[in-house]
């Protein structure tokens, strides 16, 4: 199949396996979108002819389809959340990078959990602004944890003080989620005041850009099914609070296949910069079959946008930084030898080495942006009222086989 955004006629039906007529059926039902093309010529859409082959091949083949359904596969379940569409990131159909380079924080997560950006003072207005006396005893207790332990540790404490994370109507869990978010800003944030999440974690690291730090969090924000928003689905359907959600959500978060990711893109570039040479530490990993992290997504064949963006604004805002010229040379090698951009992971890594934030906040940053996807998330399931329990394929043991 062609690679472009649009076939021909005879090239969605030769991919399909059906003839033109029958592909002018699935035109008809909704199923293939169509837009005039040369002459009197019409052009299909390839990433819906794409996504029925995978159905189909699915109803064929249930069985044997099911082990990549959950792996980059197709869709599982239906959200109206984020959107990935020819290599570009959508909440709720507005386009992620713009949002990030206008909104506030707050505006998207009001956008994302009821769909209105504008509901800002009716989610965050009640959110209190500092920790209790029992929270600030645990943070003190716990204080030579990373964040995301810190997290751990601290939001079944909050949870324990906050009754109304029971009520798990749209309007409540929104609220709900501004008061966890606003712990975990205060709590990474080393509790300095602010009036909003970026303005408090700016505070608390003594970051100079607190701009910088709203455009990640917005770009962290959501991305459709990840590990970490499953599993806090699956926690949101058994009608868990929306404090156990995001302990979920942070559990596999901690992954080194996911936010453990950027543990290995800092690890990467020491190597680079032990070694003084990009190419030769890029090379050494090669061979040694390691791959180089913090490049190359499935999802973004041409690019991971939030991490082109957070790039983009670093240099826009720091043009004397050595750290992000450092990583622009970096990045460079990769493209060269690779073919392969920054992703998401690359880029929150350079902020935080060119911000000079505490160790650990790259990841902080990432939870407390993805944090806002988790309650989303959790809002869809509540209203849906749906327990996600798939069965499993038995492959052990025949019970009676040996009598």
């Amino acid at each position: 199949m062609s690679e472009g955004r649009y076939l021909s006629a005879r090239e969605a039906a030769e991919e399909l396996g059906v003839s033109v007529r029958t592909l002018y059926a699935y035109v008809s039902r909704g199923l293939v979108r169509s837009e005039p093309g040369e002459g009197r010529k019409k052009r299909y859409r390839a990433e819906d002819v794409r996504a029925l082959k995978r159905r189909r091949e699915v109803r064929r083949d249930p069985a044997r389809a099911v082990e990549g359904i959950l792996g980059w596969g197709v869709p599982v379940m239906e959200s109206g959340i984020a959107r990935i569409s020819e290599g570009r990131l959508y909440y709720r159909g507005r386009d992620a990078v713009e949002l990030s380079r206008r909104a506030t924080f707050e505006e998207v997560a009001a956008l994302i959990w009821l769909g209105d950006e504008g509901r800002v003072s009716e989610v965050f207005g009640g959110a209190p602004s500092g920790l209790s006396s029992r929270l600030r005893a645990a943070r003190e207790q716990v204080g030579h944890l990373t964040p995301l332990e810190v997290f751990q540790v601290i939001l079944p404490v909050a949870a324990s003080e906050d009754l109304a994370a029971y009520d798990l109507r749209p309007e409540a869990v929104a609220r709900t989620g501004a008061r966890i978010l606003r712990t975990m800003a205060t709590v990474a944030g080393e509790e300095c005041g602010g009036d909003g999440m970026a303005e408090t974690l700016r505070r608390g690291w003594d970051a100079g850009d607190g701009r910088l730090l709203e455009a990640a969090l917005i770009l962290c924000a959501d991305h459709e099914l990840a590990v970490s928003t499953f599993a806090a689905r699956c926690a949101a359907s058994a009608e868990a609070t929306p404090y156990a959600v995001v302990l979920a959500g942070l559990a596999a978060l901690q992954g080194r296949k996911h936010g453990g990711a950027l543990d290995l893109v800092e690890v990467f570039l020491k190597e680079v910069e032990d070694a003084g040479d990009a190419r030769d530490a890029i090379a050494r990993r090669l061979r040694r079959g390691d791959g180089v992290p913090g490049f190359g997504h499935v999802l973004y064949p041409a690019g991971d946008p939030r991490g082109a963006e957070i790039m983009r604004i670093l240099r826009e805002r720091l043009p004397g930084s050595g750290a992000v010229a450092f990583a622009e040379e970096v990045a460079e090698a990769v493209l060269e030898i690779m073919g392969e951009r920054p992703t998401l992971d690359f880029g929150l890594v350079v902020l935080a080495r060119a911000l000079e934030l505490p160790p650990g906040a790259a990841v902080a940053l990432f939870a407390v942006g993805r944090t806002v996807g988790w309650v989303g998330h959790a809002i869809e399931q509540y209203a849906s009222g749906g327990l996600i329990r798939p069965r499993a394929r038995y492959i052990g043991e025949v019970p009676g086989a040996d009598g």
